[in-house]
């Protein structure tokens, strides 16, 4: 019986597990290209940042005193106006004939009380008697006047200030009456003391008259409280200008205030005096420094907040009543800190713990650090990192400890693909 077998010669056995055992070559190290950064001591700042709207100094709703049609207006939505400034004329004949009115008044007056110390008095018996009679008719007008306007009231027929117009008018007029026969029982007395007292009274009265005329006549003049910008307007001529409702808001942003609420558990270290800045969202808008000037001594009991103000002084064209952005509130400051870059620390999650690559002759080492304050891109580092030395910032990610590293700038440039 033959058997086959699949036995090799023992030289050509030897020389096909000589070649499976052939030695292997020595791994190439892997080198990472890594862009570097030093460590460097600085007075870093400590800040406390918050959200906060921006308030101008003053601002004022501009409305008519009473019901009145709008003649003129002077100034629009926009416009920049100046303190005492004409913004709107309101219709106004009626005032002005009330005032040359009440300028006659005053004249008469007058010539009445020079004729009185001069001892001339020429029908004034018959003409406070006069008076008396006016004043009663016109007693007697207001009380039939406020008697139905009482009524048209009750059944809702009209608005509660022509009620509050007609109580007035129905004063005005017994005050009148009162006083024109008190007049004429001096006058009666023939005592000439009271005489001229009575006709210094009347000129007091006339003046007064003549003096709220010119007051009505000033209120047909919207005019500007203080310097600023126009930011709203509702109204236009021919509209019906009424108490209470605006024509115009005026803002003055000559100083602005940045209001930010701080969570209350951020807000111990600020304190009045600090300096500050807001930055809106708008990156077009600069930064505005201030200081603080208000720290709310009570806490908004549902956002568990305080409010603090940030005083800016002569702030940017720019910087708009209302606008949003960040209070970043300087609260101390660290001498001599060592800080890297924020990019070159990988943090341990929900900690200010983390680590860093340093390089020492192109070796990057890892090592443990703990951070401080960040600001601005940078980091403080409490421990671990020296001054001076050189920490991975780019590349970094993963990197094994004890990795051979190259500097990004130190790489030999690629090919541009050009052929000599």
């Amino acid at each position: 019986m033959r058997t086959y077998g699949a036995a090799l010669p023992i030289p050509l056995a030897c020389i096909l597990v000589a070649g499976c055992a052939k030695k292997p070559e020595a791994e190439t190290k892997q080198v990472v290209a890594v862009k570097v950064a030093r460590a460097e001591t600085m007075d870093m700042p400590v800040t406390e940042g918050a959200p906060a709207t921006l308030y101008p100094q003053a601002q004022a709703n501009l409305s008519a005193r009473w019901t009145a049609r709008i003649r003129e207006l002077r100034a629009r939505k926009g416009d920049t106006v100046k303190a005492g400034q004409v913004l709107a004329v309101l219709e106004n004949r009626d005032l002005i004939a009330a005032r040359d009115e009440a300028s006659g008044a005053v004249q008469n007056a007058s010539e009445s009380l020079r004729k009185v110390e001069a001892g001339i008095l020429p029908g004034a018996i018959e003409g406070a008697r006069g008076q008396v009679d006016a004043t009663k008719a016109a007693l007697n007008q207001a009380k039939q006047t406020h008697d139905r306007r009482q009524k048209l009231y009750e059944e809702g027929a009209i608005p509660q200030r022509d009620l509050l117009q007609s109580e007035t008018d129905l004063a005005a007029a017994q005050a009148n009456f009162d006083f024109a026969q008190k007049s004429y029982q001096l006058l009666m007395s023939q005592n000439r003391e009271r005489d001229v007292a009575i006709a210094r009274s009347n000129l007091e009265q006339a003046q007064a008259r003549l003096d709220a005329a010119k007051a009505n006549l000033q209120f047909t003049e919207i005019v500007a409280p203080f310097s600023g910008n126009i930011t709203e307007q509702s109204q236009y001529p021919g509209d019906m200008a009424q108490p209470g409702t605006p024509m115009f808001t005026i803002v003055d942003l000559s100083m602005a205030t940045a209001r930010a609420q701080v969570p209350e558990d951020k807000a111990g270290p600020i304190r009045s005096g600090q300096l500050c800045s807001f930055k809106p969202i708008d990156n077009a808008v600069p930064e505005a420094p201030g200081r603080v000037t208000v720290v709310n001594r009570a806490v908004d009991v549902q956002r568990r907040t305080v409010e603090i103000w940030c005083e800016i002084a002569h702030p940017e064209p720019a910087l708009r009543a209302g606008a949003f952005g960040k209070v970043v509130f300087h609260v101390a400051t660290i001498r001599n800190a060592v800080v890297v870059p924020l990019a070159a620390v990988q943090f341990d999650e929900g900690t200010r713990k983390g680590s860093v690559s340093v390089v020492e002759n192109n070796v990057a080492h890892t090592r443990d650090i703990e951070g401080g304050e960040i600001v601005e891109g940078r980091v403080q580092i409490k421990s671990g990192v020296r001054a001076g030395e050189t920490v991975v910032v780019e590349g970094g990610y993963g990197l094994p400890d004890k990795a051979q590293v190259t500097l990004a700038a130190d790489k030999p440039d690629k090919d541009d693909g050009k052929k000599e």
